[in-house]
């Protein structure tokens, strides 16, 4: 039987069978693929010492440095062996948008064919990049342009972090990410193991060294892996709501009839016990459906015991979405109304709306797709995912 869980765990099997084959010598390795204990594991088979996976990282993301000719702190013949098994190839740009606020899209293209996009959103003193994790998106939110699309596939390590490392070569002389979050298109969490690689990679010193509290991970709430996640990484973690009930929540986004608002909170609550990292609750405000001073009376006793903070989304239009944004006023006086009650609560900037580079309008494109999420699905897959 299809589910999201059936889909996700037929690629990263794949995946991890390409990444035993290029080891044996059958193909060659990307070595994007590879974090830290990947990458010790890889020199060990050549009876290499540990400290070559550490250089090597360091000529990946530091130097970004794809020819290994180049790598001059290796032997001729470790680098000769290196060229005849492996390789460094990452997404390429094949389109840019370029926003009146600064922000650009930029269109990525896969070896496979599809593409992706990732957004880079400039400020003072920081720049923050939006990468993608999967092709297309499964779980169908309706309110999300990306989910409309269907899905195809997840993405590896390589197409992840390959986002951050175009990133990173094509801004390093004007301003260098500094921050990273996984909110561009898919649903990270259904990625699990390649995901936390990237993750890794993103604060591993010997490569792009971010703080934790620079990696944002956005979730619309698989319980499962977030109890996962907590056991091997405490990066920060977004969890999308968006409804104060049950009922509504099922309605804008389906994962929702397979864990309910009270086992999200409780899997917020445990991540926090265990990482000390408070959670961002992330809320879109569409007009007339979620947004009334009700909606926020509820929003505030829903999390009262929750330490997070709360993001207040703006809705950004799509074609055919049936939904509006909420007033300006209303938007003020839901914040205004939970600052009342004693949360720390926000509005995200509108950024790259010109240019459907805002939240919720990322769409790539897909070259096959798969059945949306129409059923429980099995926890016990939540290990491949």
């Amino acid at each position: 039987m299809d589910s999201v869980y059936a889909v996700v765990k037929t690629y990263n099997n794949k995946l991890k069978r390409r990444i035993v084959k290029t080891v044996t010598g059958q193909q060659r390795i990307n070595l994007l693929d590879l974090d830290r204990q990947a990458m010790i594991g890889f020199f060990a088979r050549m009876g290499e010492k540990p400290f070559r996976a550490n250089q090597m990282l360091k000529w990946l993301h530091q130097e970004r440095v794809s020819d290994f000719s180049q790598m001059t702190n290796f032997s001729k013949t470790l680098r000769a062996h290196l060229a005849d098994h492996c390789e460094i190839t990452a997404p390429i740009i094949v389109d840019e948008h370029c926003s009146r606020d600064g922000t650009r899209k930029w269109v990525m293209q896969l070896v496979c064919g599809n593409r992706i996009e990732t957004v880079y959103i400039p400020e003072a003193g920081r720049a923050t990049l939006c990468v993608s994790s999967q092709v297309g998106c499964a779980l169908n939110c309706t309110f999300c342009s990306t989910a409309q699309q269907g899905f195809s596939r997840n993405l590896s390590v390589a197409e992840i972090i390959g986002q951050l490392w175009v990133a990173q070569q094509k801004m390093a002389a004007e301003q260098p990410v500094t921050n990273v979050v996984m909110m561009g298109m898919g649903e990270p969490l259904l990625n699990f193991d390649n995901v936390v690689a990237a993750t890794h990679l993103m604060m591993d010193d010997f490569a792009y060294g971010l703080s934790k509290r620079r990696v944002t991970l956005s979730t619309s709430g698989i319980v499962p892996a977030i109890d996962k996640l907590r056991g091997v990484t405490d990066v920060a973690l977004a969890i999308s709501l968006h409804a104060v009930n049950d009922q509504l929540r099922s309605e804008l986004m389906p994962i929702n009839k397979s864990y309910p608002i009270a086992q999200l909170l409780a899997a917020s609550q445990r991540y926090f016990a265990d990482t000390n990292r408070k959670v961002t609750i992330e809320y879109v405000m569409l007009d007339g459906i979620n947004d009334s001073a009700e909606d926020a009376r509820a929003l505030s006793q829903l999390l009262r015991n929750l330490p997070c903070k709360i993001n207040l989304i703006r809705f950004n239009p799509f074609p055919n979405s049936g939904y509006r944004c909420s007033p300006e006023a209303r938007i003020t006086q839901f914040r205004d109304s939970l600052l009342n009650a004693g949360h720390v609560a926000t509005t995200r900037k509108k950024r790259g709306d010109d240019i459907d580079a805002a939240c919720g309008q990322l769409v790539g494109q897909v070259a096959a797709r798969a059945r949306r999420f129409q059923q429980t699905p099995n926890e016990t897959s939540c290990s491949a995912a």
